[in-house]
């Protein structure tokens, strides 16, 4: 019988255990509990930078590997295991926590039970940029002194830390006249936990929702592009009365679930040919940064300038405006926030440059991230090739559902570089993504391209073949075998 995870207090909390809590939103969660007194440990199978520096400097105890005995530190029961999506049912932790009557719960659900129900909760969901306009969204509210809250999968430049709860504010919200505290969460489409097989964002209490995208996107839990539609649309029923709706019109997928919205819904995109109200105007990349009008069914309304390139990023930020417009802050303090956001670690990250070789960081996997990722650096760095290494390991890349998408998506680069896929010994042989196909497909449109079997291979390769000038940018979902600082490392040596 599972122990009641409903009946937890936060105030009362002391230890926690955490099982994977590598995991961007699940290292976000324990570094918070650990700047709060409570005294947290957590395991892990892959422990690497950023997060693992994150947690370290939090003062997390890191545990490497599952066993049973990570649960109690010194013979003491913890008050509550936390366990994380990636975890599954035969996990020694897992098992130990459920069988011996441990009080446990999934991620979602404890922020659902010890916070969510008492603010007012600003999701940002789609199946890209989530991580940086939810970003964008906190750092705007706290420069423009709204004192939010916020859960972000990911490391930010402009904020502290990526889980932050506004106690005092918290004390006071939901009740006796408060207007309830804002709380700006990343809103997951993966499902939660190996017992509660639902969407991570069905336990968020969603009052606004940013819709950014809707595509279809981890092909080990959604079967097909309706299933991923039906996760969506349980999204869109489930936001509270009184809130809205903010839609992105390019992706047909959002206008068709924006029309079964209980709420108003605004909308925005790229052109006013889709139906959206808001849309970019006169967008000009000026070196480093970005310019771009916002106009409103065609008048212009405000001026921004943003120091991350690239139109998703217009995209992002536009939806930014819009929430906080709607939420009361004046379009001057808007535009000074937009302004002075430096960006979210994984995306477009400059790692260092060696010998005139800069080398770029980015956590792009599914096609349209990677194709919007490289016009992105294109626009920024136009005088330089544009040489790519990327590895096929998120469920839905080392699959073949969209091998013929990502020829077309990577050929935005002038010299591709292709990881054999992470393990696909889980994936039946006739479904599993194929990196001699794609490199085939690259060299039929002419393009310079090679698979590599090893992460040394492919560093030893990719030294061996830039020159000065070069922009590398490697695109990964996790850790590829440390190929950066391994890169970093044999370019002055390639280099003499």
């Amino acid at each position: 019988m599972r122990a009641k995870s409903d009946l937890i207090d936060f105030r009362s909390l002391k230890q926690v255990h955490i099982v994977g809590v590598c995991g961007t939103l699940m290292g976000a969660f324990a570094a918070f509990l650990k700047r709060k007194g409570i005294l947290v440990t957590g395991s892990d199978q892959n422990i690497y930078p950023p997060m693992s520096d994150v947690l370290r400097d939090a003062g997390v105890e890191l545990l490497t590997g599952y066993r049973k005995e990570n649960l109690m530190r010194e013979g003491v029961r913890p008050d509550l295991v936390v366990i994380g999506n990636v975890i599954r049912a035969d996990n020694p932790e897992a098992i130990a926590a459920i069988q011996e009557g441990y009080s446990y719960a999934s991620l979602p659900e404890a922020m659902e039970k010890l916070f969510l129900q008492k603010t007012r909760n600003l999701v940002v969901a789609g199946t890209h940029g989530k991580t940086t306009t939810s970003s964008i969204l906190a750092h705007t509210l706290v420069r423009c002194k709204k004192n939010p809250s916020y859960f972000i999968g990911g490391v930010s430049y402009d904020l502290p830390v990526s889980f932050h709860l506004e106690p005092e504010e918290f004390a006071e919200s939901g009740g006796g006249g408060h207007t309830p505290q804002l709380f700006v969460l990343e809103g997951d489409e993966y499902d939660t936990a190996f017992w509660d097989k639902v969407p991570k964002f069905n336990h968020y209490c969603p009052d606004d929702v940013i819709l950014t995208s809707v595509e279809y996107d981890h092909a080990d839990i959604y079967p097909d592009f309706p299933a991923v539609m039906r996760a969506f649309e349980g999204l869109v029923k489930r936001i509270r009365p009184g809130g809205r709706l903010i839609s992105c019109f390019d992706y047909e997928s959002v206008r068709s679930l924006s029309q079964r919205a209980a709420v108003p819904v605004i909308s925005y995109g790229s052109r006013l040919e889709t139906g959206a109200r808001f849309t970019p105007g006169n967008v000009h990349y000026l070196g480093e940064r970005t310019s771009f009008e916002i106009l409103d069914q065609g008048k212009k309304v405000g001026q921004v300038t943003l120091q991350i390139p690239g139109m998703h990023n217009v995209l992002n930020a536009l939806a930014v405006w819009i929430q906080c417009q709607e939420l009361g802050v004046e379009p001057k303090y808007i535009a000074d926030a937009l302004n002075n956001f430096k960006g979210v670690k994984r995306r477009q990250e400059v790692k260092g440059e060696v010998g005139g070789v800069l080398v770029i960081d980015d956590f792009a996997h599914h096609p349209t991230a990677v194709r919007e990722t490289l016009r992105a650096l294109r626009a920024k760095y136009p005088t330089r090739r544009l040489v790519t290494a990327f590895e096929p390991r998120s469920a839905t890349s080392r699959r073949k559902v969209f091998q013929k998408d990502y020829a077309a998506a990577l050929g935005e680069a002038d010299v591709v570089y292709i990881s054999a896929p992470f393990d696909q010994s889980r994936i039946a042989a006739d479904d599993q993504f194929s990196s001699e196909t794609l490199v085939d497909d690259l060299k039929r449109t002419g393009k310079e391209a090679q698979v590599f079997k090893t992460v040394e291979e492919g560093v030893q390769v990719l030294a061996n073949a830039s020159k000065s000038g070069d922009l590398v940018a490697v695109l990964s979902n996790g850790g590829f075998g440390e190929f950066i600082p391994k890169l970093l490392a044999l370019l002055p040596v390639r280099s003499r």
